[in-house]
């Protein structure tokens, strides 16, 4: 008899449990959509809610809310706007617990890719959990939350949380445990063409030993050379104060990433550099 008592206890406690998780998801779940929506809105829209977000588990990424999908739902259901009706000042903070240089460049580079050209630098800070970039923007519409996931995991990169503080003020919490820039990666012996460009270039050189730089005659080429390793720690600089129409690299041990530019303006390279490389590691 106390055996069937504890077997039922024990059946009763894992039926509870299970219910009490459930439950705590569907809850974890309802906030993340109130912090999204005014609370007005969502008791208008609470049966309408209910339905497309059913089943609440399919909303769920290791056990945490996927704030990407759950945004994504929203605004394809009409229930987050994300234009403006006037350009407005929006603020975005992006938060990680990766090397802060390495963070802002594939941030910059991913918001660049979206359309996001000028904006200025408002606030940054590391502490001994987190670095927080913040940056500001005159736009008519606020960032969607799955056109930016998009394009950071091209680098490797995912959004685990995201954060509305207001209409124009979003925070994001970015995972770049497995982060790398999305660049493309020199190989022995097959050629590379740098066209002209705005931007420097960065390419991948952990595969390679050693680069030959050729320049149209038609550039003016000052060299700027710089090699980075996989955190985008600087590790070598080359300046060249004259006009340059072949260079010969030997690529360092520990470099991942090069810059290739000019010391004074990239309006000097006005038709392309051919890449050699060659050598294997």
């Amino acid at each position: 008899m106390v055996k069937l008592f504890l077997l039922f206890l024990l059946l009763f406690g894992s039926i509870f449990a299970d219910e009490l998780v459930f439950e705590n998801q569907e809850d974890m779940l309802t906030q993340k959509i109130k912090s999204f929506i005014d609370e007005k809105l969502y008791e208008n829209n609470k049966e309408f809610i209910n339905i497309i977000f059913s089943p609440p588990s399919d909303f769920y990424v290791n056990d945490r809310v996927d704030p990407v999908k759950v945004a994504s739902t929203l605004k394809d259901n009409g229930l987050l706007k994300l234009y403006f009706n006037t350009p407005q000042e929006l603020n975005l903070h992006f938060k990680t617990s990766g090397a802060p240089l390495f963070f802002v460049k594939i941030m910059s580079d991913s918001l660049r890719n979206i359309g996001y050209y000028r904006y200025v630098t408002t606030a940054s800070n590391l502490n001994s959990s987190e670095f927080t970039w913040s940056i500001s923007l005159n736009s008519e519409y606020a960032t969607d939350p799955l056109v930016l996931q998009r394009e950071l995991r091209k680098s490797g990169c995912d959004i685990i949380d995201i954060k509305r503080n207001s209409s124009t003020e979003w925070v994001y919490v970015v995972d770049m445990g497995t982060g790398f820039l999305n660049v493309p990666s020199l190989e022995n012996e097959v050629e590379f063409k740098l066209k002209r460009s705005l931007y420097a270039h960065w390419l991948n050189v952990s595969q390679i030993q050693e680069l030959r730089i050729v320049s149209s005659p038609r550039n003016n080429w000052y060299p700027y050379i710089a090699y980075y390793d996989s955190s985008l720690h600087l590790l070598q600089v080359i300046k060249k104060d004259s006009k340059e129409y072949q260079l010969s690299l030997s690529i360092p041990r520990f470099a991942k990433y090069i810059k290739v530019s000019d010391i004074y303006t990239l309006k000097n390279i006005k038709d392309e550099l051919s890449l050699y490389p060659t050598g294997t590691r």
